[in-house]
């Protein structure tokens, strides 16, 4: 039960459970405020382990007395530590968990769907050696964090990693330590804004604007895409049109998830059911026409 916006009693909480529709408690361990809108969870499990996942599968939260949403884990499996949800405040349930503060306890259902396909890099034994091609939009930034972390981590062996991070002003970039860590350890960081400010000194435009410039091979790269879908539907058209397989585009779809299992149906677009097909799904094919329905 919520005994306010931001605290919850522990006493009121369900137990921890097995099952895909039971939320594990877990307690708030660490809070960032990332921007004014936006704010980075550390959660400890109350009993039992660690969730296990990978890079781009998203949980259900739950603000007890409130409801639940879903949310992309912002942590990466090869770094330890809290699990990470980087939440925006856009609704009831975000709002609440928004709130939160050090010692407040929330559910977690999960982990759901699908994800950035970096566990074969990470684990050795792959010999992919194409340009990885990371594009984010706002908050987008969040689910891709994990894949970076890992991606990067990997191409100190020689790949090549290029991030393309776009945001509506200055004020919307998150994760400031970690791009500058990546860009240390290698990586080809490249930031603009739509509106800019006095002290900004980046770039001004569309995130499009930055692919040209970033220095990857189109017809040696794999790309994956999360932010706005009218900003990933014109970054995948782009990266197609510079030579890049649409089979090789990874693109993060977000559609009124609910179950998180597939059983509601809220989250169906044309056959796929987001939740459980999704939310990473290959830009090549039906994809590419579903982008361009409006959502609903």
């Amino acid at each position: 039960m919520v005994t306010s916006e931001h605290s919850v009693a522990s006493k009121d909480v369900p137990s921890p459970g097995a099952g895909p529709l039971t939320p594990l408690t877990h307690r708030v361990v660490r809070r960032v405020q990332e921007t004014s809108d936006v704010a980075t969870l550390f959660l400890e499990p109350l009993v039992g382990d660690r969730l296990v996942f990978r890079p781009g599968q998203f949980n259900m939260l739950s603000a007890f007395g409130v409801g639940e949403v879903a949310i992309s884990v912002s942590s990466a499996p090869g770094e330890g530590g809290p699990l990470r949800h980087t939440v925006r405040d856009v609704g009831a349930v975000s709002h609440a968990l928004v709130r939160c503060e050090v010692g407040d306890v929330i559910g977690v259902r999960g982990p759901f769907g699908t994800d950035w396909q970096v566990t074969s890099d990470v684990e050795g034994g792959t010999s992919d050696t194409r340009d990885v091609v990371v594009v984010a939009g706002g908050i987008g930034l969040a689910p891709l964090r994990g894949a970076l972390y890992e991606f990067v981590a990997a191409a100190r062996g020689g790949g090549r990693v290029f991030i393309l991070v776009g945001g509506r002003n200055p004020d919307q970039i998150i994760f400031h330590d970690d791009l500058a860590a990546w860009e240390r350890d290698g990586a080809t960081v490249m930031l603009s804004v739509d509106q800019s400010t006095p002290q900004w000194r980046g770039r001004v435009g569309l995130v499009t604007t930055m692919l040209g410039d970033a220095g990857f091979d189109p017809r040696n790269s794999r790309a994956l895409l999360c932010g706005p879908e009218i900003m990933m539907r014109f970054t995948a058209r782009a990266l197609v049109d510079m030579g890049v397989d649409p089979a090789a585009i990874l693109v993060s779809l977000e559609r009124n998830m609910q179950c998180g299992i597939g059983w509601c149906g809220h989250c169906q677009l044309g056959p796929l059911i987001i939740c459980r097909d999704g939310p990473v799904v290959p830009y090549g094919g039906v994809v590419e026409r579903l982008l361009a329905e409006r959502e609903r």
